[in-house]
């Protein structure tokens, strides 16, 4: 499973609906093979879409989550407006990175 974040603006002076996370979550589909999406409002105008997705490898995954994506913004006529500035896996926090001597 991977985490894929894509990043979405509204045009200025537009604002994201109340019940976006609603709209996104009942878009998705069982061939998507999103297993969770979660959905962070960065702004009024902004926000970012982490998918939780079945693949077979990361770029398969990244590919996934733009195709849906940009379904979502054909589908759900209130982010129809709405552009991608941005997709990909976030990287792990230094945190989990090994230590000396470990």
């Amino acid at each position: 499973m991977y985490l894929v974040h894509v990043h979405l603006e509204l045009p200025s002076g537009e604002e994201l609906p109340q019940d976006v996370r609603a709209m996104v979550r009942s878009a998705i589909v069982p061939r998507d093979r999103v297993e969770h999406v979660a959905v962070h409002t960065v702004s009024p105008s902004e926000l970012t879409l982490g998918f939780y997705l079945l693949a077979d490898g990361l770029n398969e995954a990244e590919e996934r989550a733009l195709r849906v994506c940009r379904r979502l913004l054909g589908d759900v006529a209130q982010l129809a407006t709405a552009r991608l500035t941005g997709a990909g896996v976030p990287l792990m926090p230094l945190a989990f990175a090994p230590r000396n001597g470990e």
